[in-house]
């Protein structure tokens, strides 16, 4: 399975090459995003981000006293914007309550104790508080999400039904411990997805057409 792994992510690189990802200026702006981006796009939460910019809020401390409600105005563009702003708050409490709103102090504790502890944020599940220990914190941990699932299904690397747990150690023990070696890859799997592996597949402009037995 590792080099079947290894395999898959340098062909990818040799299609796509280096993705950038996650977009943010600062380890706030990529945990807001991380939160804002469920069930919706990109582009949606990039305008919600700018929202909070211009009204200069985008600071852990802006964010924690500004009211619920006019959150929830300034975060519309995202969608589900009433269910998010109380999972932002949440979060917010988390920060100021376990680490004083320093996202450089959480940064600084164990990965995994970390990692439990955003779990138990109401709304934060294992994609968002791996998008926001991989992407914010700079810790060295795999996200997948439902384009993983997909290609390596498609591929035959998995069998249905596979719990995130256990496709993420997939990818833990077949790859180095390496941060930006998971953001890379992460980035380079959701590509695919949407560029060729999608519901209804693309497979004739597939980078990986042929990989390990997919048609």
């Amino acid at each position: 399975m590792k080099e079947k792994i290894t395999t898959l992510y340098h062909i990818l690189y040799q299609a796509y090459g280096p993705q950038g990802w996650w977009p943010g200026d600062s380890p706030l702006e990529v945990a807001v995003g991380a939160i804002l981006t469920q069930n919706t796009n990109w582009k949606n939460v990039a305008t919600a981000i700018a929202r909070l910019k211009q009204a200069g809020l985008l600071n852990a401390e802006a964010l924690f006293e500004l009211p619920q409600e006019e959150l929830v105005e300034h975060i519309r563009p995202a969608g589900y914007y009433n269910i998010k702003a109380r999972r932002l708050k949440s979060f917010l409490a988390f920060l100021f309550s376990a680490y004083g709103g320093s996202l450089e102090e959480m940064a600084a504790a164990e990965l995994e104790e970390v990692r439990q502890q955003l779990l138990a944020v109401k709304g934060i599940g294992p994609e968002t508080a791996d998008s926001i220990l991989l992407y914010a914190l700079e810790k060295p941990i795999f996200v997948v999400d439902a384009y993983t699932f997909r290609i390596l299904s498609r591929h035959n690397l998995i069998s249905d039904p596979s719990s995130y747990d256990q496709l993420q150690s997939i990818f833990l023990q077949a790859l180095p411990p390496d941060t930006a070696l998971y953001k890379e890859y992460h980035a380079l799997l959701v590509q695919t997805g949407k560029d060729c592996c999608r519901p209804r597949p693309r497979c004739e402009a597939c980078p990986v057409q042929g990989f390990h037995g997919c048609p």
